[in-house]
């Protein structure tokens, strides 16, 4: 029954890994980068802990629509909507902060990836996982409308926590005490 239920759940995040997670590494990098002293509307992403500091971390940005949350990003790209990456090293110490920017004020899903393995993909076994306002998960990806987040004409601080697999779900990473 356990087998059962690993495969099962293998299939329903299907989708999440052949999409969103595992696309071009270098597209949507250059727009979604943050510069000092630039203006504009921006996410500044607080993650309050991570499970190790092996690995990178991969903050992505797509529009907060049922049709292209988590689409794939070339398909995004090429139609002209928005779609954001950034990639950074993991510090040494948490809190981390990211920034990203989006071309305009108005609503977002974020997703960021703890990619410990350095493989450019989601691995539901190894590698955490986090969405804008942090909705519980399940074995699928969330609803666009559960992740949409606004961002204002500046920067917008949200906070992204952390799930990892526990057992057989995915559980937020309470931060050290």
């Amino acid at each position: 029954m356990r087998a059962r239920s690993l495969i099962a759940a293998a299939l329903i995040l299907a989708p999440v890994t052949a999409s969103a997670i595992s696309s071009s590494t270098e597209l949507g990098k250059e727009e979604g980068r943050c510069r000092p002293g630039e203006k504009g509307p921006a996410f500044l992403v607080t993650v309050p802990a991570l499970k190790d500091h092996q690995g990178r971390l991969k903050l992505e940005v797509y529009p907060a629509n049922a049709t292209d949350f988590l689409a794939d990003d070339d398909v995004l790209v090429g139609g002209g909507k928005v779609f954001r990456r950034v990639e950074e090293a993991i510090p040494a110490t948490t809190p981390v902060h990211l920034c990203i920017r989006v071309p305009e004020g108005g609503p977002y899903g974020l997703v960021l990836l703890h990619d410990r393995n350095l493989d450019h993909k989601f691995n539901w076994t190894i590698d955490g996982i986090g969405f804008s306002n942090n909705p519980r998960l399940g074995w699928g990806k969330p609803a666009a409308k559960a992740v949409a987040v606004r961002a204002g004409p500046g920067l917008t601080p949200v906070t992204v926590v952390l799930n990892y697999r526990s057992g057989f779900r995915f559980a937020p990473l309470k931060p050290a005490r």
